[in-house]
């Protein structure tokens, strides 16, 4: 979900590094360091991911059997299909994710990256092809590639190729990241600097892989397998164990993954807030109930109009496609790539809201929830009224109730969410605090508060790009925001003179904006030059994107992995 702005302070894991103007870090950098670490409830969180994916596969191939064992032969093969097509797609996608992954070549097209060691002495290290900066060489000539030490890791190559291969082919490569993930973190919670950060971003990588991945496959697997059982179970007026058992992991598995998504996607933006895990539960029960009353909804309807209800979701997914690419989004590399995601997320638009734009999602999410209200309350008032002798008034009520209280209780839980559980505090009326400029004096003092009229913090919305600026200075009681100074205004000199001391890692993109995952954990030929400049940097690296805004103005985020 896109922020809203409260007034919550920014934890440490999110400030600004002091080469934005007019501010300064005075944290040492092996505090920054400690930041991050992998912790038991994180261990726990991907054990019990895992734990949700077996059953949710197993419940599905279990009742997939009993169909078959009961000779209903076209409920076994839907079930089926609605396994083995999904499953299959995501194992190419994540084989062809390895593939570039493990290749010996360390290209990008895209973007450069750029080590520049601090002090008098500068190393450079690129990417481009062109040498911009001067006396630096490429990444691959600099750099030796993985396939360079001889014949017995050219036979480690190949089994790792064969070990993969085995893997994707039995459709476990979702648990295999799960695994690897787990094995990350726990390295880096073992290991001292420079290893632990390194296992620590590889960890964070990898994430955001098994996020892509499941979110993916949950709602081209779980959502249709879902309507499906619950149409069976309509129609046939009762309820197989096995039946009930794969609706609830289908469901579980829904809302969980958005969930997880949403978690994992603030954890790698430093310019948001984490999301705590308390936080992550309550969203799981207001997806659950949400998606939940919305699934029994289409169950309900499709057991009567199958055709009209292949019309409705085929409709429904044309308008929220156009509506999302219409809102000009920015999550992929390429402009096929990008139409391509939204449709994906178009599909998601069926069954729930997502976010994808950055800024006001007030309106556009009461937009959204009016129309899946109303969508719901037509498919349940048009299956109560043409639902047949079979079905019993009571039966019918029973379903209607269920319906509007499971829709209900999903509404509360949002809710609660936003007014009391936000990662950025708590949320009065969805409203936003809008910033208002100030004079420049007022920011060149480190010490000077703001004026008491003016809000103690920015919309949380605020990228990078446009700048913002907070300060931990001498009576300043824990992080607080500060407003950076207006467009057009000038700043003292001493303010812009942006820190050099570490290495940096600079990409020549501009930062996407969140909800979009940064250019580094989507684009894979950058991810992987950053992964091998990364090691060979002695400190930690920071990372800086291109900035759009005037040239003195820098933008630069900390990563602290």
């Amino acid at each position: 979900m896109a922020a809203k702005s409260d007034g919550a302070p920014v934890s440490e894991r999110n400030e600004i590094p002091p080469e934005c103007p007019s501010r300064s870090d005075p944290r040492p950098a092996r505090r920054r360091l400690a930041e991050q670490r992998y912790s038991l409830p994180d261990c726990c969180w991907t054990l019990c991911a895992l734990l949700v994916f077996f059953s949710d596969g197993a419940s599905d191939l279990w009742l997939a059997a009993d169909y078959y064992l009961r000779r209903d032969y076209w409920c076994f093969a839907l079930t089926l299909v609605f396994v083995i097509v999904p499953s299959v797609v995501v194992q190419i996608l994540s084989f062809r994710w390895f593939a570039y992954d493990f290749s010996e070549t360390v290209d990008s097209g895209t973007a450069a990256a750029v080590v520049a060691a601090s002090g008098a002495e500068e190393r450079d290290f690129s990417t481009k092809d062109s040498g911009e900066r001067g006396a630096g060489c490429t990444g691959a000539e600099a750099l030796p590639g993985p396939g360079s030490t001889g014949g017995a890791r050219g036979c480690c190559r190949v089994l790792v190729w064969i070990l993969q291969a085995i893997i994707h082919t039995f459709q476990l490569a979702q648990v295999w990241r799960y695994v690897h993930a787990l094995y990350l973190g726990v390295q880096s919670r073992w290991h001292g600097d420079p290893e632990r950060r390194h296992y620590y971003w590889r960890m964070m990588f990898e994430s955001a892989d098994i996020s892509m991945l499941r979110l993916l496959e949950s709602f081209l697997k779980s959502a249709p397998q879902l309507v499906l059982q619950l149409s069976i179970m309509i129609q046939a007026t009762q309820v197989l164990p096995l039946q009930g058992l794969s609706a609830s992991a289908s469901l579980m598995s829904l809302a969980w993954m958005i969930s997880s998504y949403q978690k994992v996607l603030r954890d790698s933006r430093d310019d948001k807030l984490p999301m705590a895990y308390k936080a992550v539960i309550v969203q799981i029960l207001w997806h659950l109930f949400t998606i939940g009353a919305r699934t029994l909804a289409f169950a309900l309807f499709a057991s009567v109009f199958q055709l009209y209800f292949g019309i409705f979701i085929v409709a429904h997914w044309c308008i929220m496609t156009f509506w999302i690419i219409q809102g000009e989004t920015d999550f992929c590399m390429s402009k096929w790539e990008e139409i391509i995601y939204n449709m994906m997320v178009g599909i998601v638009y069926v069954f729930c809201w997502f976010s994808v734009r950055e800024g006001r999602t007030r309106c556009r999410m009461l937009i959204y929830s009016l129309t899946v209200f109303v969508e719901n309350v037509a498919l349940t008032t048009a299956w109560y009224l043409y639902r047949g002798n079979r079905t019993s008034d009571f039966y019918a009520v029973t379903m209607v109730c269920v319906v509007a209280s499971s829709y209900a209780l999903g509404t509360f839980f949002m809710f609660v969410y936003y007014c009391l559980l936000h990662p950025d505090g708590p949320v009065s009326g969805w409203g936003y605090i809008v910033e208002k400029e100030v004079p420049v004096e007022l920011l060149a003092s480190p010490a000077t508060s703001l004026p008491p009229d003016l809000v103690s913090s920015p919309p949380r919305t605020l990228q990078r790009t446009k700048g913002s600026d907070r300060e931990q200075g001498p009576g300043v009681d824990g992080d607080v925001f500060q407003v950076r100074p207006p467009r057009g205004a000038q700043v003292p000199a001493q303010h812009l003179t942006p820190r050099t001391e570490g290495p940096v890692i600079r990409i020549d993109l501009p930062r996407k904006k969140y909800p979009a995952w940064d250019a580094h954990f989507i684009d894979r030929r950058l991810r992987k030059t950053i992964l091998v400049l990364e090691s060979a940097a002695p400190v930690t690296p920071r990372i800086q994107y291109r900035c759009l805004g005037t040239p003195k103005e820098v933008m630069e985020f900390e990563t602290t992995v």
